[in-house]
């Protein structure tokens, strides 16, 4: 959801809404109660989040594997 702010709002305090957007928030500028623009997280961002997160999950695997669980019986309980 995004949070709806004045453009001399934005201006006046666009270090705190750029640390907010840094950590997840989106904004909508506004002009007179118009909507001029969105403030969002660059997409950029995102991906390389995604990326960090893989490779984490990886090595989790492989530093400490699960054992003695079936996951083929595991993914076929989930089917039913």
């Amino acid at each position: 959801m995004k949070t709806e702010v004045g453009s001399y709002e934005a201006k006046t305090k666009l270090p705190e809404l750029l640390r907010q957007v840094k950590a997840g928030k989106s904004f909508t500028i506004t002009n007179r109660g118009e909507a001029i623009a969105d403030l969002v997280p660059s997409a950029g961002v995102k991906a390389k989040d995604r990326v960090t997160a893989v490779e984490k999950l990886k090595a989790f695997m492989l530093a400490d594997p699960v054992r003695g669980v079936d996951i083929q019986a595991l993914i076929e309980e989930g089917r039913t």
